[in-house]
């Protein structure tokens, strides 16, 4: 009689561990900058519905697709990091209000601006100029 109370007990806690162990989120892993990744760097003027800010962009990205941008105002202030494949992104940072990550054709609204610069940026050649419209949001990239 023990036996059959103690294998129901097992029974009922090992599928209260896989339950809870197969509902985890799994963490997206981005590739890291290598040698063979293109960088640029120079200023972005961000105007937004309430916010117009100028300060230092550094873009980095690969020939698979794999993207970073980073914009700051000054040593030590960081607005906005996006990291960014194919298929997934992350961005944090004051002007991200909040931060967010996921599928990147899940973004929220106030975040495809910021997610569209990578096919832009990519494209963009040697271009030393190059400006992007996206809903009341203007980019305006110097390189």
């Amino acid at each position: 009689m023990h036996y059959r109370l103690f294998l129901r007990f097992l029974t009922i806690i090992c599928a209260g561990c896989i339950g809870l162990t197969s509902c985890q989120t799994i963490r997206h892993h981005f590739l890291d900058p290598s040698r063979d990744w293109q960088a640029r760097n120079g200023q972005l003027l961000y105007h937004g519905t309430m916010t117009t800010l100028i300060g230092e962009v550094l873009v980095r990205f690969s020939k698979a697709g794999d993207f970073e941008l980073t914009f700051t105002k000054g040593p030590g202030i960081t607005l906005l990091e996006l990291r960014q494949d194919p298929n997934y992104a992350s961005v944090k940072g004051p002007l991200a209000r909040g931060g967010w990550s996921g599928p990147s054709a899940q973004a929220p609204a106030r975040l495809r601006g910021w997610l569209q610069l990578r096919e832009l940026l990519m494209a963009s050649g040697e271009k030393t100029s190059v400006r992007n419209s996206a809903g009341s949001e203007t980019f305006i990239f110097r390189f």
